[in-house]
């Protein structure tokens, strides 16, 4: 998100010498992607970030593939992902290729023995169930139902739930996580006619600094491994920073639906992008205003990309025996839309009061033995009359 922001303490100019109160100096870090050529933020700590104790455990988290060529329409019903103590245990990748993995998790317990950093992927994570407190070495996000997370990679964190009845739908990118650029003007300011404004953007404005020593584990994430390493210090000892690379958050309810008069496609939905895949929120909308328009969507052909809709709340018009916490994934290469008797329920309707998220990935995804484990294998044929 091209927005500046500026938390804690920095000097008047970056790359100069920052000391503390006893005259040694801060240990300055600059925080970027893509090289040197993407966002970034620069960080000035209360000790060196380089410091480690130890190496110990680097064990496989790669996704189990049960499908790699994948033509079959499936239904997966989340909810039946067990819930698990461990945040990373918890998480289960459902659908995956080259570009991202779409993760289902169920965590129990707080993000509190360990830190957590995934070098390779940006990660927004979905509040479906749950509220809390996301900690980070940039400041601290408050969540709750409805909220979107975009966590950058490489950014170090913790979780903090309010219970133990949690439920996350989270997408790992490996290209960085943007908002759509048509709704942006050169500047990168969200434009007049964008669904959602700076406004609602909401950055860390609460930072934790701990200036603290010892042994600290942290698991990091890199090519599907975790590995354990232990640094000499707390890694929340960052007093200040600014710039344009951080965690923030959006609610799906901040989302302003755009309407026509006949029915719009989904990119009128669209709320993040990447180069290989785009996100989209389904929110409670007033229906087309033509006198004869049908508000259900019309056939079509995914022909360049698979259509993954996770369902969150409400009743989805065009889907018959949806439930909240299920997945729909229609697959590029063949036709999908409405079932059997929603476009006709849906003229005459006024509203709908669906609340959902799109992935569109341009590369097909695969199938993991995660995800048949909640397939509902004749889903595929639920559009038979």
């Amino acid at each position: 998100m091209p927005l500046y922001h500026k938390l804690g303490k920095i000097p008047p100019k970056r790359h100069t010498q920052f000391r503390k109160e006893d005259g040694s100096l801060y240990a300055e870090q600059l925080f970027g992607t893509i090289g040197f050529d993407g966002m970034y933020s620069n960080l000035y700590h209360e000790h060196r970030p380089t410091q480690v104790i130890d190496i110990r455990d680097q064990y496989s988290v790669a996704p189990k593939i049960a499908k790699a060529n994948n033509l079959q329409s499936y239904r997966l019903r989340g909810f039946q992902v067990p819930a698990e103590d461990d945040y990373l245990d918890s998480r289960k990748v459902v659908l995956t290729n080259s570009d991202c993995n779409i993760i289902l998790s169920a965590p129990k317990k707080s993000l509190r023995d360990y830190f957590y950093k995934n070098t390779d992927a940006d990660e927004l994570i979905f509040i479906h169930k749950g509220s809390g407190k996301l900690r980070t070495f940039m400041g601290n996000l408050d969540f709750k139902y409805g909220d979107y997370l975009l966590v950058p990679r490489g950014m170090i964190y913790q979780v903090d739930f309010d219970t133990e009845d949690n439920r996350l739908f989270i997408v790992e990118s490996y290209s960085p996580i943007y908002t759509p650029k048509r709704y942006r003007n050169w500047f990168g300011q969200l434009l007049e006619h964008s669904p959602f404004c700076e406004r609602d953007i909401r950055k860390p404005q609460e930072l934790e600094t701990f200036n603290e020593q010892g042994e600290f584990l942290m698991k990091v994430k890199k090519q599907d491994e975790i590995i354990e390493m232990v640094y000499a210090t707390h890694p929340f000892d960052v007093v200040g920073y600014d710039g344009y690379n951080y965690p923030y958050a959006f609610s799906i309810h901040d989302f302003e639906p755009i309407t026509g008069r006949i029915h719009q496609p989904p990119p009128v939905h669209q709320t993040f992008e990447t180069d290989t895949f785009v996100v989209c929120s389904f929110v409670p909308r007033l229906y087309d205003y033509h006198p004869d328009s049908i508000p259900a969507p019309y056939n079509h052909s995914n022909i360049d990309s698979d259509e993954v809709l996770y369902y969150v709340d409400g009743d989805f018009m065009s889907r018959n025996d949806i439930d909240a916490g299920h997945i729909s994934l229609h697959p590029a290469g063949i036709p999908h839309g409405p079932h059997p008797g929603a476009t006709e329920r849906s003229i005459g309707q006024v509203k709908t009061d669906e609340l959902a998220v799109m992935v569109d990935t341009f590369k097909p995804l695969k199938v993991t033995e995660e995800a048949l484990k909640i397939a509902d294998d004749t889903y595929f044929q639920s559009w038979l009359d």
